[in-house]
């Protein structure tokens, strides 16, 4: 089973490839921390959560400005209640 830190990440990279389609999981891959299966569509958590959410955040927003920080919490928000609050990055709350 996918963890639940790991479902952050898919649901993150998942909404950005609706909008922008599969360049989300080559910038997902540019992430330091996230190890990323483009053929399964999942990213793996590696090091610190809470950083490397912030990483993977930033990465989209680099590149796409505001919004797509505000598509990231929305991607999230359903999941956020089950993660222990220090896990969760401020850029998602």
């Amino acid at each position: 089973m996918i963890s639940l830190t790991n479902q952050l990440a898919d649901k993150i990279i998942q909404e950005q490839e609706l909008i922008i389609g599969p360049v989300a999981w080559e910038e997902a891959e540019k992430v330091t921390g996230l190890r990323i299966d483009i053929v399964k569509h999942e990213a793996s958590i590696e090091g610190n959560t809470k950083e490397v959410l912030e990483r993977l955040v930033a990465q989209y927003e680099k590149l796409f400005g505001a919004a797509s920080r505000e598509v990231c919490r929305d991607a999230v928000r359903p999941l956020l209640s089950q993660v222990p609050q220090d896990e969760i990055p401020a850029v998602l709350k």
